[in-house]
């Protein structure tokens, strides 16, 4: 099957939906029930809270994960407590969340589990990153795209994006609202000497100039650019925004008579909240845009039914958006 065989050549892979209910959590399960039968040791964690077995927006029924004998999984000490599987401790890590700790444990046997993981980046990338010496094959991140989210999905070497009727229940408009996120997924990355320097600022907006020298400009959020708009570009046509960017940016640096030669450049693609006719017409002009980290995109999986009774066809939105996106799609039902 090459969705499995495409999900195993990375080390470790978030699964982001677009909306709730686009099949996340059914293609997480999918992959991990492929996977229980292969010689590949496994961990698994999440972005925030997951695996209720009711949405608390929506108050609808959504699928449970499991996990089976042998996986390691990660949570905080409050859900951890509330398990129904049997489990042995591995450690209790240091990365403190409001949940408390994070407990790294492995399953004894099978059981559904609610996954709570590390709040932010920078624990996200350690704890992946600690994952080594359990020789970990794969760690998994069930991920989320939200401005209440200060962990990125993005850390990880791979990404899996499901989408589907929940997000819109018209095929060419849901193809077009993918292929939006999938462009920002795309977005290329600076350069290895800027990344190196960019990942060390957590806030603020930085001007680069042409010697990838860093300059602040004293302002912590992008509705202050107004004051400093004398000299934004006095280092030259490149900023860096750490935080989340939304249409005032991008329609401020739009209205900028250098706008062909500005380049904007953010953490990854999920710290972009602008519309999508605001983005593009910033391109448009002549911006650029840039990620300090960007992540491969290894799949689209679709979930042609919606909560409240919409029912695309599977085959039907698999081609349209295979054919817009040139990557594979997937159904995970229909595998």
């Amino acid at each position: 099957m090459p969705f499995i065989e495409d999900v195993l050549t990375y080390k470790s892979l978030s699964i982001v939906g677009l909306e709730k209910n686009t099949g996340k959590t059914e293609t997480l399960n999918y992959i991990l029930g492929r996977l229980k039968n292969m010689d590949k040791r496994v961990a698994l964690t999440s972005i925030g809270i997951d695996g209720e077995s009711r949405d608390i927006v929506t108050d609808t029924q959504k699928p449970e994960i499991r996990i089976y004998q042998g996986m390691i999984f990660i949570s905080t000490e409050k859900h951890y407590l509330q398990r129904r599987i049997t489990s042995e401790i591995l450690e209790v890590s240091n990365i403190h969340t409001s949940l408390g700790r994070l407990v790294v444990a492995k399953a004894i046997n099978s059981d559904k589990v609610l996954l709570s993981g590390p709040a932010d980046t920078q624990n996200l990338k350690t704890l992946i990153a600690s994952m080594a010496k359990y020789n970990i094959d794969l760690t998994m991140v069930d991920g989320a795209l939200s401005r209440l989210s200060l962990a990125s999905p993005a850390v990880t070497e791979g990404m899996i994006l499901t989408t589907g009727a929940a997000y819109s229940a018209n095929i060419p408009v849901l193809v077009r609202k993918t292929k939006y996120i999938y462009d920002l997924i795309n977005l290329p990355e600076v350069e290895p000497e800027l990344k190196q320097k960019l990942d060390l600022v957590d806030s603020g907006i930085i001007a680069i100039d042409s010697e990838n020298n860093l300059h602040d400009l004293g302002v912590q959020s992008v509705f202050m650019l107004k004051k400093v708009k004398d000299k934004i570009f006095t280092y030259g046509n490149r900023i860096f925004v750490a935080g989340a960017t939304s249409n005032y940016l991008f329609e401020f640096l739009r209205m900028q008579k250098n706008i062909a030669s500005i380049e904007l450049i953010v953490k990854d693609f999920s710290r972009i909240f602008a519309s999508p006719d605001v983005y593009y017409s910033f391109l448009k002009k002549g911006g650029k845009v840039r990620v300090v980290t960007k992540t491969k995109l290894a799949a689209v999986c679709i979930n042609p039914i919606s909560p409240q009774g919409y029912n695309l066809s599977s085959d039907e939105l698999k081609i349209s958006m295979q054919k817009t996106l040139q990557t594979p799609v997937y159904d995970v039902k229909k595998l």
